[in-house]
């Protein structure tokens, strides 16, 4: 249980108490990360269905709200630092450029959001906003929970596949990753398919942002992160809306 709160205290703003935890157990909790995203759904789903009761408009922005609520926008802020370094560092392929390299690492590390970022974060809550609106016609709200857990298995595919891109806190989680939480919360996400095929979108998404990351941007970071389960997350809405 230690590693399950120590995931929702770094993937949610919950007001949870402090525990001691080692730094075994810090590394260990990337194997609940998609725990952490079932509990968002649940936040997602709950202020959806009380927003649903007014206009399917309150219900979706209701939904929106919650979704960057309860995680404190730290995904969205991986996006845009992301979009931000892919901008700077627009010839950086693989380490072919030192300088494309070292202007990359300047920005992800730069806390002032540049206009790349701004533009991918208007159009990353607009995106949900409109697909959520519509995706709450189809499917029941609570379907948000898998929807949720799903994108959150990424973490766990690309600590193991892409190399670091700098020392840091995503970087620590590597000595944590073990096969077996990646399998089983895969085999969840499979099972949830069966209700919905649109939820399946994470088998080919995820792979395809950590090929778009070592391409672009040479690896994986917190922002990584944070900017693919942001895109898993729309993506899924819109896949799911597309093949109902």
């Amino acid at each position: 249980m230690k590693r399950l709160v120590l995931a929702l205290q770094l993937m949610t703003r919950l007001p949870l108490p402090s525990i001691e935890a080692d730094e075994v157990d810090f590394a260990g909790a990337i194997g609940w990360f998609p725990a952490a995203g079932m509990v968002v759904g649940l936040a997602v789903a709950g202020m959806a269905c009380l927003g649903l009761r007014i206009d399917p408009w309150v219900g979706a922005l209701s939904g929106l709200v919650a979704w960057v609520a309860v995680t404190g926008a730290l995904h969205l802020d991986g996006l845009g630092d992301i979009a931000d370094g892919a901008g700077a560092a627009h010839g950086y392929r693989d380490g072919d450029s030192d300088q494309d390299r070292a202007r990359l690492l300047t920005v992800l590390a730069d806390p002032h959001i540049g206009s790349f970022g701004v533009v991918a974060i208007v159009l990353q809550l607009l995106a949900k906003l409109v697909l959520l609106r519509f995706w709450l016609e189809v499917f029941p709200p609570w379907m948000m929970v898998p929807l949720a857990m799903t994108a959150r298995i990424g973490p766990l595919v690309w600590t193991r596949c892409l190399p670091s891109l700098h020392e840091g806190l995503a970087d620590r989680f590597r000595a944590g990753w073990r096969a077996g939480p990646l399998i089983l919360w895969a085999a969840l996400g499979l099972l949830c398919g069966i209700r919905a095929p649109g939820l399946l979108a994470w088998i080919v998404m995820i792979p395809l942002w950590g090929w778009w990351l070592r391409r672009r941007i040479g690896g994986i970071s917190g922002d990584g992160h944070g900017a693919g389960i942001e895109l898993l997350e729309s993506g899924s809405l819109l896949i799911m809306l597309v093949s109902r």
